[in-house]
């Protein structure tokens, strides 16, 4: 039973020394050993519907703004007719305001012109016969007082079927057209909201990358927020490994280290971007020489997009 607990013990003692000092056989002080992780992209539904269809799989390399599943749109559809609809209402109300009246209208206004004219035409006659006689006596002066007031009327009609004339050729009031033109803009921007609605029911990647798991297939309905896949970005795998407190002060941000793991050819260069500001496996406690010597900060290197390493692949570090 002895025997077997040491066996038990050995490798584990082995690991926790491979994470200081590595575990090749190199006793370099600068090789460390540590591990690829990868940094997933949920992409979530933005709204609720029915999936009807996915054209990608699981492991295939895609684009920015590559579909990845398509929702049912009918209903969106429909709002994007009504708010064209109103939007093209709303554009010819602006445009009828800004040009006045049809021809026709200015037409059948010109021909009442042409009639209040020869109204006027026959008292300006009847004024001109009648007031000499009403001068003479021969006519009463009541009879030259009705043919007077013709006479003004016949101007009156004359002047306002001219004026009529005159406003029907002009655009609407500044307020109505301000007002025209403000309806169209809201049109538009409801037209606008629904053509965006539609397009939400292309559920689309925004990165570069690899599909690694799809949460959904077509015929299952999904609420909005719900994660329908995983995505790997290009640039979204890094490299963890951890540094005994004695060489930390040897790493800094955007240094580049050296990557190798087995059967992956040619070392990879990475960056580190984060190095932890608190030692990992050990209680805060005030430290004696010999518990320092066990501490371990942790840190992290992003590898770059032709990496060709695989997450969870064990790798060696040195700079």
């Amino acid at each position: 039973m002895k025997y077997l607990r040491i066996l038990l013990i050995a490798p584990v003692g082995f690991v926790c020394l491979g994470l200081l000092t590595g575990c090749t056989g190199d006793d370099s002080e600068n090789r460390y050993v540590g591990y690829v992780e990868a940094d997933w992209v949920y992409v979530a539904a933005p709204q609720s519907g029915w999936i009807i269809s996915s054209p990608v799989t699981e492991g295939d390399v895609i684009v920015a703004g590559q579909t990845l599943f398509v929702l049912d749109s009918e209903q969106q559809q429909a709002q994007l007719a009504e708010a064209s609809g109103r939007a093209s209402q709303a554009e010819a109300q602006a445009q009828d305001i800004n040009q006045g009246a049809r021809p026709s209208e200015v037409s059948a206004l010109e021909a009442q012109l042409q009639q209040a004219q020869a109204g006027l035409f026959r008292a300006e006659n009847e004024r001109k016969r009648i007031l000499p006689l009403v001068a003479k006596g021969i006519e009463s002066a009541s009879r030259g007082d009705q043919i007077e007031a013709d006479y003004k009327v016949a101007v009156a009609v004359v002047v306002a079927a001219q004026e009529t004339i005159k406003t029907a050729k002009l655009a609407g009031r500044d307020q109505a057209k301000f007002a025209a033109a403000a309806a169209f803009q809201a049109a538009q921007s409801s037209q606008a909201q629904a053509q965006w609605q539609l397009d939400q029911r292309n559920v689309r990647s925004l990165i570069d990358g690899r599909v690694e798991e799809l949460f959904h297939q077509p015929g299952e309905f999904v609420a909005a927020g719900a994660p329908l896949a995983a995505l790997l970005a290009s640039d979204g795998l890094k490299v963890r490994f951890y540094v005994p407190q004695a060489k930390l002060s040897a790493f800094s941000r955007g240094q580049s280290i050296s990557v190798t793991a087995d059967g992956a050819g040619s070392p990879v260069t990475a960056t580190t971007t984060y190095i932890a500001d608190r030692a990992e496996f050990t209680p805060p406690v005030i430290y004696s020489a010999e518990s320092r010597g066990k501490l371990v900060f942790l840190v992290e290197a992003s590898l770059p997009a032709d990496s060709n390493l695989n997450a969870g692949m064990p790798v060696d570090i040195s700079f």
